[in-house]
């Protein structure tokens, strides 16, 4: 299938690494323009490198502090100078929920939990604040926000308040956006193998003596498949709903962590 992306042009935040290179690369595999944003300029110096030459293309780095206003009206002017009008924004920059250590609710601080939103919640809203007006006037767009599983399950209370939000700032987005041409939907994976999971995994047998090999059958037994999901295969799901061909998908969230055992959701 086509998916007709060939020239269109895409911010990803978070764009140096995980799901959110992944989609960067398969954006560009299949034609578009990216720029990858996130706030290392040597990582994404280097990520937009290894990208351009896998998909000869170029893929532009642009860094950005999404927790910051003014960085966010930065990256967006700089993006539209390299590329041109912004078609598709993919909103992945936030520090994946595996990655931050293990607690309960009595050790969440308030300087804590505020960063957390400020990065993940508002600096979505910031990102689509700055480049919607673009889509808006051009009459398309669409705009993915990378979520998470926490939003329907217990287990980590920041994780769960502020992906419970991105999936409600994207219904409010997709109402108000989509008279316009541009589709807001937001997609929910699950533990996903990136290229930070050999350290989770190693982290997490050190600190529970166990060995690596017993913490990844834990971790691919969270799901129907039996597996880790690949960011590459959270990327496709993304990459698809930035499509022209996604167009009858507005305002929803797409599951993409292998299947959440006994749960239903309709």
């Amino acid at each position: 299938m086509d998916l007709q992306l060939t020239g269109k042009r895409a911010v990803v935040t978070g764009g140096a690494s995980g799901i959110g290179r992944a989609t960067a690369t398969l954006l560009a595999a299949e034609g578009a323009d990216v720029v990858i944003a996130s706030r290392s300029a040597d990582r994404l110096r280097q990520a937009a490198a290894e990208i351009g030459a896998s998909s000869g293309r170029p893929v532009h780095p642009v860094p950005v502090d999404t927790g910051d206003e003014a960085s966010v009206r930065a990256m967006a002017a700089l993006a539209a100078e390299l590329v041109g009008p912004i078609d598709i924004l993919v909103n992945c920059a936030a520090v994946p929920a595996g990655q931050r250590p293990a607690g309960g609710f009595e050790t969440i601080t308030s300087e804590m939990f505020w960063a957390d939103v400020n990065v993940k919640v508002l600096g979505y809203l910031r990102c689509a604040q700055a480049l919607a007006p673009g889509m808006i006037a051009a009459g398309w767009g669409r705009i993915i926000n990378v979520s998470g599983l926490a939003a329907r399950s217990t287990g980590s209370v920041v994780g769960s308040i502020r992906n419970v939000s991105v999936a409600a700032l994207t219904k409010n987005l997709a109402d108000e956006l989509g008279r316009h041409g541009v589709n807001v939907t937001v997609v929910h994976p699950g533990l996903t193998r990136t290229e930070a999971t050999p350290g989770v995994v190693a982290a997490t047998a050190s600190r529970e003596g166990i060995e690596p090999a017993a913490v990844e059958r834990r971790l691919a037994a969270g799901n129907v498949v039996g597996r880790m999901i690949t960011a590459d295969e959270v990327a496709a799901v993304i990459v698809f709903l930035a499509s022209p061909r996604s167009s009858a998908i507005n305002g929803d969230a797409v599951a993409c962590g292998g299947g959440a055992p006994r749960a239903i959701h309709y």
